[in-house]
């Protein structure tokens, strides 16, 4: 029953509509899916955990270690399956994270500056406040590298959490969160391609330059079929692997070039899907009168034929891969990554050295002040409006949830340190980190959802 009703809290995202009946916007088909995942997202992470201290760790370990070649005889390529979720699917979700970016900058809540500026300046406060508190304990030290792991915010989870608190809260706030955490995946991918880089190979990266090119070039003169885009993808990849620069970064930039516009004007798509109508003839109201007719047949296949010829490819690509990403690749990740054996020290050093202090102290203490402060100095000042009918305790307990960082920070750990047992203690802060602002944004939202209802009632 309690997963049940789960389910249906996320109905709030649609207004209180059914799915079966209601037009979903892209946000909020977006934010259903993203709730929903939160929960595989979670069992994976507890599965991982779980497997990696009990007698079957071993087979944890061996599991992920084991090698995969990919390529043809003679040249094969042979990594550990960890590193294809890691360095491969992954990519697929920045691919996915770049597509979202793209279509909310173009048609969606980040369309103009109006909508834009104000989760844009709460995430560069909620960038900048958690890097440095994390800065100013280990600025000395080797550890300095993982300054960013605390400014990650994790839309999975965030989004699941708001669900969680179900119905009474403003539209305004997951549209704000999801679009303040789109702003923070930006900046991640844009800490990773500049200060996670390997030794540069120019030779490899100038031939990614080329490959993007041709990208370009199929985007301007009108390409829309998905096939030739895959392949020149995967050789991007392999180029910006082989360049020295984090391979994920090249499904960011694959997601720029895809074509944003469709085929058809308005105009076209009416007129055709009109006259492929004019074809369709009533058969009585027997449901299973339209599969006895091959005329009606033609004409719903002909109607499928124009909705994808309509749809951009952004938007098709986009709409087919993010329920794969949420629950397949994500939860990939986390089993992959969750699987952190723990004993007594890692546990001690995971809320007492400098670089777990420095997290802890960024995403649950650095993300709530940056992400609030910013927002309320912003609309104070005048330069921002207070959204109607949104308080500013339901706006500090969707700053509390920010600190949620789990996917991204774990991702942006993985490559800042080299050391595993330094990496371990970095993860379980991570948890713990999250696990707090989750439950402490959660009881905000829980009190000020109530508090309005009270007050609405006397």
């Amino acid at each position: 029953m309690v997963m049940r009703k789960w389910f249906v809290d996320t109905s709030f995202f649609l207004k209180g509509k059914s799915l079966g009946k209601a037009i979903v916007l892209p946000f909020q088909r977006f934010a259903a899916i993203q709730a929903s995942s939160g929960i595989a997202l979670l069992v994976a992470a507890i599965t991982g955990f779980i497997w990696a201290n009990t007698p079957l760790a071993s087979s944890y370990q061996t599991l992920f270690h084991t090698e995969i070649a990919i390529g043809i005889a003679g040249s094969a390529f042979e990594r550990s399956i960890h590193f294809w979720i890691n360095e491969g699917l992954m990519t697929i979700f920045f691919f996915l994270v770049g597509l979202e970016i793209k279509r909310e900058m173009l048609v969606g809540e980040l369309s103009s500056f109006r909508k834009a500026v104000l989760p844009a300046v709460a995430a560069l406060g909620g960038m900048v406040v958690p890097a440095g508190l994390y800065l100013l304990l280990n600025h000395s030290t080797s550890a300095a590298s993982g300054w960013a792991i605390p400014m990650a915010t994790d839309i999975a989870f965030v989004v699941g959490a708001l669900a969680l608190v179900g119905r009474g809260l403003p539209l305004f706030l997951p549209v704000f969160l999801v679009s303040l955490a789109i702003f923070d995946d930006l900046g991640a991918v844009m800490v990773i391609a500049l200060f996670h880089v390997g030794d540069l190979q120019a030779y490899f990266l100038v031939f990614a330059g080329l490959v993007l090119v041709v990208l370009v070039l199929f985007n301007i003169l009108g390409f829309r079929w998905p096939l030739p885009y895959l392949i020149l993808g995967i050789l991007l990849w392999v180029c910006t692997y082989l360049s020295g620069v984090h391979p994920t970064i090249a499904g960011v930039v694959l997601a720029l070039t895809i074509p944003a516009r469709s085929g058809w004007s308005t105009g076209q798509f009416a007129e055709a899907a009109r006259t492929a109508l004019r074809g369709f003839v009533p058969e009585g109201d027997h449901p299973y009168s339209l599969h006895l007719s091959e005329q009606n047949q033609a004409v719903v296949v002909q109607l499928g034929d124009l909705l994808e010829r309509v749809e951009p490819p952004l938007q098709r690509i986009e709409r087919t891969l993010h329920p794969y990403v949420s629950f397949g690749v994500m939860p990939l990740f986390a089993l992959a990554n969750c699987g952190i054996p723990v004993d007594g020290s890692v546990l001690w050093d995971s809320v007492s050295s400098p670089p777990s202090l420095g997290i802890l102290l960024g995403l649950f203490v650095g993300k709530q002040v940056g992400v609030f402060v910013s927002t309320w100095l912003f609309i104070r000042s005048g330069l921002g409006v207070m959204p109607e009918g949104t308080a500013w305790k339901q706006l500090y307990g969707g700053a509390l949830l920010c600190g949620i960082g789990f996917t991204m920070s774990l991702f942006i750990a993985d490559l800042s340190f080299t050391e595993q047992y330094l990496r371990e203690v970095v993860k379980i802060t991570i948890l713990l980190a999250s696990l707090a602002s989750g439950l402490a944004g959660i009881f905000m939202l829980w009190i000020s959802r109530n508090s309005r209802a009270a007050e609405k009632t006397t």
